[in-house]
């Protein structure tokens, strides 16, 4: 599932996507709520977890606002403020859940799926395809044309990033941050490494390649042929 996050305390958002990456989902952060609202007004989210007190702009504001413009995306509340006047007027804003500081990951985690279950009639989106690729997010299977590909969990999760934005280019600073939160250049070929992996094993042997350099810019996923 692709996650946002919008928390200002940086050991609480390290904390959170960390075992959300971990889980295997794909994560965006925001560190306040200026940027939090227009992340979630412009991206698409499976689900939006979000500090009730950020700088800027609240974390009520920002429920206020996506409710009165039509976004249903499913809303988490985190907050210290724990009365139940509190939660009752995160909830009256439009949040779907509200879970109080601190809290233990295994239980947001069990929130978040949950969220995503009863809040979207269809349900979370479950399958990716591109062409002849598909792959299931919840049996995390990925094949080719029929053909079973056996991929690391760092494969999948760059794999994923890559195929809900095909046809796009990605650059390096973008998988760094969203594939192996970094949010700085470690300078190593990590990256080199793990396309150079993931290409051998979705196009190797297949009639076209999908996974594209794109010379001085980074990579795109894509049907269409240089």
């Amino acid at each position: 599932m692709h996650l946002l996050v919008v928390e200002d305390d940086k050991d609480t958002a390290d904390f959170i996507c960390n075992g959300l990456l971990q889980s295997g989902h794909l994560v965006d952060t925001a560190s306040d709520g200026r940027d939090g609202l227009y992340m979630a007004t412009t991206g698409n989210f499976d689900l939006v977890i979000l500090d009730r007190m950020l700088p800027v702009v609240d974390g009520l504001t920002i429920v206020r606002t996506l409710r009165a413009s039509g976004n249903k995306v499913p809303i988490l509340i985190l907050s210290a403020l724990g009365e139940i006047d509190h939660r009752v007027d995160g909830l009256k804003a439009g949040a779907d859940d509200y879970l109080v500081k601190p809290f233990a990951f295994s239980e947001m985690e069990a929130r978040v799926d949950a969220l995503c279950r009863r809040t979207s009639p269809d349900g979370p989106e479950t399958l990716l395809c591109l062409g002849d690729l598909e792959m299931n997010l919840i049996t995390r299977g990925v094949s080719r044309g029929g053909s079973s590909i056996d991929l690391q969990p760092r494969e999948f999760r760059l794999l994923e990033y890559l195929m809900r934005h095909a046809d796009q280019v990605i650059t390096r600073t973008m998988l760094l941050e969203h594939v192996w939160d970094y949010h700085f250049d470690p300078q190593t070929n990590v990256i080199d490494v793990h396309v150079s992996r993931l290409r051998g094993k979705i196009d190797k042997g297949f009639a076209y390649p999908l996974l594209h350099t794109v010379r001085g810019a980074g990579y795109r996923l894509s049907k269409e042929q240089d």
